[in-house]
């Protein structure tokens, strides 16, 4: 679920490409900033003290321009360094707090999860004004659904199914920036309890 902001000029490469580039009509990434949002991501991994969340990895956002990286294999790279650093962040509180601690607050979290989403479907989230678009309703309800019997039942959900989550826009639809948090809550439970 990563974001892609707005067009920039690629710069040109001499060294190789680290991901497959898009071509014709089809844009990616900006190479460089991808590049460089990694190698610092690196240096950070490789560096214990070094500050930079799983929220942030998930949450970074590039570029989209002409023969830049493709979009899906970045996101892929990208969900596996989130879950790189979800794991040292889970050994260390548990090291520091306990195993205990760790897992009552993975399950507080999906309760707080749980209780937003027991509200009727259709009325889950805010909704955007009747002629501004927002996250359809449907396909909202029904991931959130999906999320519902993980959390309640144990049904199968994986973390890089909750990132890949996409949804149509509808006018009055579902306000993107609560169902997002909410997405995000939930590929937080899910590396919590892996």
């Amino acid at each position: 679920m990563m974001a892609a902001r707005t067009d920039a000029p690629q710069d040109a490469e001499s060294s190789p490409a680290a991901f497959p580039l898009t071509s014709g009509r089809v844009k990616g990434y900006h190479r460089t900033a991808v590049d460089a949002f990694l190698e610092s991501a690196r240096r950070a991994f490789e560096d214990d003290r070094a500050e930079l969340s799983a929220e942030e990895v998930r949450t970074a956002s590039f570029p989209l321009v002409k023969n830049g990286y493709a979009v899906a294999d970045v996101d892929a790279a990208l969900g596996r360094v989130e879950d790189a650093f979800a794991a040292r962040r889970r050994e260390r509180a548990v090291r520091e707090q306990g195993v205990g601690a760790w897992v009552e607050s993975a399950r507080t979290e999906a309760q707080l999860i749980l209780d937003h989403l027991a509200r009727d479907r259709r009325h889950r989230f805010a909704r955007t004004g009747v002629l501004t678009f927002g996250y359809r309703i449907d396909e909202v309800d029904h991931v959130a659904d999906r999320i519902v019997r993980f959390l309640r039942d144990g049904e199968h959900l994986t973390a890089e199914q909750v990132r890949s989550t996409a949804f149509r826009m509808q006018r009055g639809g579902y306000r993107e920036e609560q169902v997002d948090a909410l997405l995000d809550a939930t590929v937080e439970v899910i590396l919590a309890v892996r």
